[in-house]
């Protein structure tokens, strides 16, 4: 089930509006800019819903495909491009037209059965002509960024069939779509050799020693972070000025590393070889960076570093526009995220005429903070939100509300959800479901915010199913293991099923050398 609330000021508690039957195990939801649309990505595929009606207006099914990951944004008037990452790493690009969901591109091509990538994040940018990848595939991990034929998708789309078909869908497709054109392609920094010693490669041959170092130490492989950035008004950072609105390079960071690179939006060559460009500009840091983002227009840059360090960035000056340290030092960093058109109390901070700059901080203590800088400005943090005592009580989704000045929407593991004001540190009013619904998982709530209509989709589930689901740990581990228990059945077949699929894959690859050319032409 789903529920959408609306909010207003002047309520302390405000009642979910309207709940839905949603699909089976509805993994992720996205919601377009315009506001009017959502998409969901569960078993056996995805669907896109209408926001207001709650009806759902297109779907597109494939037998034993579980998608855990989905975004949209509009391409047209009517025209919408959806991208999504399903539980075995494959991720794959769709068009909505006329009430139907074609399949225009998948990232990750099967080139073999011992060298299919996997598809660790996938980032659609706003308006679809740009995206990115993350990759990984026998220990090695990079991140490609792609340019989406869009004008062409609309040309294809407005002549392509559009009636509806049988239930499930198939990969190949009758319409032959333009394909997606590589950009580039980054791998973890190198220091090329015979290369003269500079800032740019002294910097990096240092992280590179870090970074192996800090490998050593973690279970997990590397793995990396990126941000489109738009033109910066007098400097782009190196990057040449494209159209109002697109992106003209890429910010990248990998984990462990002190260093943020930025890499021009330009075409690679085409002469087959796995060469990653040296980054045209370096941001370097104390500390080791945490977490990361960048604000709506692209100018600041805001890095969570060890030892609970904040450092902003400002891409017009090259320099940091505020370094601040979190109260709470001893914490781990997790989150931080800019706030659009926060005002600030000229009680808590010294204002110089300038437009200030406002991060919301989150620790892994459950401690949140807000940060407010600006040029000319001392910068001054506050507590919002204190390390809770009860771990019920932690955080698991923090984040502000562009229609509200000052206002941060907060679910915490019990399932409790508020809006606090960030200057005051005052409640303003509680969001509760229908007396016989509860959140679902809100340890890792299912959830989409309408800035349009200024609602809030969350998944929940009738009361009597979620009994133990905001108990203590304990509670929740049995709860776990119960639920396991019952799909033990429907896993083992689902397993059987994905081990006959993959040894199809391996018996076509031991045809002839001409034919296994071919298959490298078709997507998983």
């Amino acid at each position: 089930m789903a529920g959408k609330a609306g909010y207003t000021e002047q309520e302390s508690t405000l009642e979910l509006t309207g709940v839905t039957q949603l699909p089976e195990n509805t993994n992720c939801l996205a919601c377009t800019e315009d506001g009017r649309f959502l998409g969901l990505g569960h078993s056996q595929g995805l669907s896109v819903w209408c926001a207001s009606s709650f009806t759902r207006v297109a779907e597109w099914l494939q037998p034993r495909l579980e998608v855990t990951f989905i975004q949209m944004t509009r391409m047209a008037e009517m025209t919408y491009l959806l991208g999504t990452v399903d539980d075995m790493g494959v991720s794959r690009v769709f068009g909505l037209h006329s009430g139907v969901i074609h399949l225009l591109s998948a990232i990750n091509i099967m080139e073999g059965v011992n060298k299919r990538s996997i598809v660790v994040t996938f980032d659609l940018h706003e308006g679809g002509r740009y995206g990115a990848a993350s990759l990984s595939c026998n220990g090695a991990v990079w991140l490609e960024v792609y340019q989406f034929p869009v004008e062409a998708w609309l040309r294809e789309l407005e002549v392509a069939p559009s009636q509806k078909k049988e239930k499930y869908a198939s990969e190949g497709s009758d319409v032959k779509w333009s394909p997606v054109t590589l950009m580039i392609k980054i791998f973890p920094p190198t220091v090329p050799a015979g290369k003269t010693s500079d800032f740019l490669t002294s910097c990096l041959a240092l992280d590179i020693i870090r970074s192996s170092r800090h490998q050593e130490t973690q279970e997990s492989p590397s793995s990396c972070t990126q941000h489109f950035l738009l033109p910066c008004d007098q400097s782009t950072g190196g990057s040449r000025a494209g159209p109002a609105g697109l992106p003209v390079a890429v910010a990248v960071w990998w984990s462990g590393s002190h260093n943020l690179l930025q890499y021009s939006q330009q075409k690679a060559p085409n002469d087959g070889r796995d060469v990653t460009p040296l980054p045209e500009m370096l941001w370097p840091n104390a500390k080791e960076i945490l977490c990361s983002a960048v604000s709506r227009c692209t100018c600041y840059i805001a890095l969570g570093l060890e030892d609970a360090l904040v450092c902003i960035w400002n891409r017009q000056s090259g320099a940091p526009l505020s370094i601040v340290l979190a109260p709470e030092g001893s914490s781990p960093l997790s989150r931080v995220q800019f706030v659009d058109s926060w005002p600030v109390s000229a009680q808590d901070c010294q204002i110089a005429p300038t437009k200030p700059v406002g991060v919301l901080v989150s620790s892994k203590n459950g401690a949140i903070y807000t940060v407010t800088t600006g040029q000319g400005m001392q910068s001054c943090t506050m507590q919002l939100i204190e390390r809770p005592k009860d771990s019920r009580d932690l955080p698991t989704v923090t984040m502000t509300l562009p229609f509200l000045q000052a206002v941060s929407l907060v679910v915490q593991r019990s399932g409790k959800m508020f809006l606090k004001d960030v200057l005051d540190r005052s409640t303003v009013c509680y969001l509760t479901p229908p007396s016989s619904y509860r959140i679902a998982s809100p340890y890792n709530p299912v959830y989409a915010l309408n800035a349009k209509q200024r609602a809030l989709f969350i998944r929940d589930p009738p009361r009597q199913q979620t009994t133990l689901c905001h108990g203590s740990l304990e509670e929740i581990c049995n709860l776990y293991l119960e639920q396991r228990a019952h799909s033990a059945d429907e896993r083992n077949k689902a397993l059987v099923q994905t081990w006959g699929k993959l040894q199809e894959s391996a018996a076509g690859m031991q045809q002839t050398p001409q034919s296994r050319k071919h298959l490298k032409n078709y997507n998983i």
